[in-house]
């Protein structure tokens, strides 16, 4: 056999590259909102929630305890989307999406 011998890389950069060369990159900082929701809607709000995923257009699934909720935040989300979306350099979050999660 006559392999090239590689050097080895650091992780972060083996997986910058893999997601670079497969055009997910922009996914990865999309889910970032996932991972945003507990502090851009607070504690109260938090407790109640849980942002579950995001399409590639920008829809923000969340898990919602009750109807009231649902409703509640619903109204809120005009708010809820530019606190999700400021300062923020990934693809804005456009739409929210409440699921009851029973």
């Amino acid at each position: 056999m006559n392999e090239k011998k590689r050097k080895p890389v650091p992780i972060a950069e083996a997986v910058s590259g893999f997601l670079s060369q497969h055009g997910l990159v922009k996914r990865v900082q999309q889910a970032t909102a996932i991972e945003d929701w507990p502090k851009v809607v607070g504690d109260r709000i938090a407790g109640v929630t849980k942002a579950l995923s995001i399409t590639p257009d920008g829809v923000l699934f969340v898990a919602v305890t009750t109807h009231a909720w649902m409703t509640e935040l619903g109204l809120m989300e005009p708010e809820l989307l530019a606190a999700l979306n400021v300062g923020r350099s990934r693809e804005k979050v456009r739409k929210i999406r409440y699921r009851l999660d029973r």
